[in-house]
C-alpha cells in the first residue's frame, strides 16, 4: 500500500515464445526466469498482492507452487502474438476483486533485472490527481538525429527534422520505454481506451538494468550478469 493505495502487480506470461521455446519459465542459474520478477514483486514494500496471468498451464503449476495466485487459464485469443497487453490487464481484473485495488503493477517477467528498489520507487512517483501513469524509461545512448531509415529505393532518410549541422553537446536527450515497469489507476484500464506506452510519466531507469529477453543471445547476457550478481552476493 502506498499512500493509502492499494496496488495489485500482474505478471503477464504467455507459454508460447518463438525466439526461445517456454521462455519465461526456461532455467537461469538454477531458477526459472519468470521467477526473478516474482521476487521482485514480492519484496516491493508497497505491491499488497501478486498475480500471474498466463495460457500455460506449466506456468500456472509452477507460479502456484511458489505461492503466487493464477486466477484461471487466460483465453486462447488473449495468448497469441497479435493480443495487446491492455486485454490481458483488463481481463485479469475482471477476475479477481478489482474494486478494493488502485492501481495496477505491469512487470513483464522478460526484464528480469530490474530490482525491488526500482519498483518502489517508481510506485513513490503517484501523485493522486497529478501522475497517475508511470512507464520506466532508460536514456539512449545514440541519439535519433544520427538514425536514418531506408525507403523503398534504397535512400537514406533522417528520422528527426532537425538541423544536420546542430552540436552533439546542444542535442536534447531521448529516453526509450524499456517494458519493465507501467504503473496504472485500475479504473482507468477498465474504463478508458488507453496505451500502456502512452503513460505519461517517467521512471528513469539505469541502462544498467535494461535488458529485454527475445533471443538466445539477451538470455545467454542475463545468465552472465545474474552469476555475476550471485558470486558478489548483490
Amino acid at each position: 500500500m502506498f499512500q493509502n493505495k492499494k496496488i495489485i502487480a500482474i505478471i503477464p506470461a504467455r507459454g508460447g515464445s518463438k525466439g526461445i521455446p517456454n521462455k519465461n519459465i526456461v532455467d537461469v542459474c538454477g531458477k526459472p526466469l519468470i521467477e526473478y520478477t516474482i521476487t521482485a514483486a514480492r519484496q516491493s514494500r508497497y505491491i499488497d498482492m501478486v498475480y500471474v496471468s498466463t495460457d500455460s498451464l506449466q506456468i500456472a503449476e509452477l507460479c502456484v507452487a511458489r505461492g503466487i495466485s493464477v486466477p484461471e487459464l487466460r483465453p486462447r485469443e488473449l495468448a497469441t502474438d497479435e493480443a495487446k497487453t491492455i486485454d490481458t490487464l483488463r481481463h485479469t481484473l475482471k477476475l479477481l476483486n478489482y474494486e478494493k485495488f488502485d492501481y495496477v503493477v505491469l512487470l513483464q517477467p522478460t526484464q528480469p533485472l530490474r530490482l525491488p528498489y526500482h519498483i518502489d520507487e517508481a510506485i513513490q512517483l503517484i501523485v493522486p490527481g497529478q501522475r497517475e501513469s508511470i512507464i520506466s524509461v532508460t536514456k539512449v545512448s545514440e541519439h535519433p538525429v544520427f538514425m536514418r531509415s531506408l525507403d523503398a529505393n534504397g535512400k537514406l532518410n533522417s528520422i528527426l527534422n532537425t538541423n544536420s549541422t546542430i552540436r552533439r553537446q546542444d542535442l536534447s536527450t531521448f529516453y526509450k520505454v524499456n517494458g519493465a515497469i507501467y504503473i496504472n489507476k485500475v479504473s482507468d484500464i477498465l474504463n478508458y481506451d488507453i496505451s500502456l506506452n502512452d503513460n505519461e510519466y517517467p521512471y528513469i531507469m539505469d541502462k544498467a538494468y535494461d535488458l529485454d529477453i527475445d533471443t538466445e543471445e539477451d538470455l545467454n547476457k542475463f545468465i552472465q550478469i545474474q552469476s555475476l550478481r550471485e558470486k558478489n552476493n548483490i
